[in-house]
């Protein structure tokens, strides 16, 4: 099927309240122009510089997501207009995006990654990391990031109890973060998890963003 078939198909079984995050990473400009055209506007990129080159050729209207793991020393090239960053696994990252945010004074909307695979390729926080990061009176200073939810990548497994078993102990340390730190915040409501492979699974478990690429665009050449 085409891209544009894809994405009806899909849109007519995600509910309306789950964001669909379109993965264009290593797409041309072309497939994502197509998928533009049938009204998604939300993309998601795992590298800045190839985040960057699409940004500024693509239409500016475009929500654009960072999804990949992020070193500090590239959070300069998407500060100006990404929209969410979902890999914060550290203080230090989210010190170096709150500085880049104030330079281009807007306030940038992040998640917290955490690590809820059996993989050790795979980054992210614990639970207890996430907790001492948000007491810390640096994270309580910094005027220009959002925290918006969390995200995390379960296991490449057929084993879908195991699967499942990892998106609810994603589903459990948001709402543990929510009441503990985010009890009032309007803006802490993101649960992003689900690819290709298991988002149906995900939505189950209480996502509200899943970030979905080969089922849309097909495989990658």
């Amino acid at each position: 099927m085409s891209i544009s078939q894809n994405l009806d198909e899909l849109r007519a079984t995600i509910p309306k309240d789950v964001k669909l995050i379109a993965i264009s990473k290593t797409r041309s400009r072309e497939e994502i122009l197509e998928a533009y055209r049938c009204g998604q506007r939300e993309f998601g990129e795992n590298r800045p510089q190839e985040l960057t080159i699409k940004a500024s050729n693509l239409p500016s209207d475009i929500q654009w997501h960072l999804v990949g793991h992020l070193q500090t020393n590239k959070v300069k090239q998407i500060a100006a207009f990404v929209n969410l960053i979902h890999s914060i696994d550290s203080l230090r990252l989210l010190i170096e995006i709150n500085k880049e945010a104030a330079k281009n004074n807007r306030v940038i909307n992040v998640l917290l990654q955490f690590y809820i695979a059996s993989e050790e390729t795979k980054f992210g926080l614990t639970l207890d990391e996430a907790i001492q990061l948000l007491e810390t009176n640096e994270f309580k200073n910094m005027h220009n990031i959002s925290i918006a939810g969390v995200m995390g990548m379960a296991s490449f497994t057929e084993d879908l109890i195991k699967v499942k078993s990892e998106f609810n102990e994603l589903y459990n340390i948001f709402i543990v973060l929510k009441n503990r730190f985010f009890l009032n915040s309007q803006h802490f409501k993101e649960l992003s998890m689900g690819m290709s492979g298991d988002y149906k699974l995900a939505i189950e478990a209480g996502s509200t963003m899943v970030r979905l690429g080969t089922i849309i665009f097909g495989e990658r050449n």
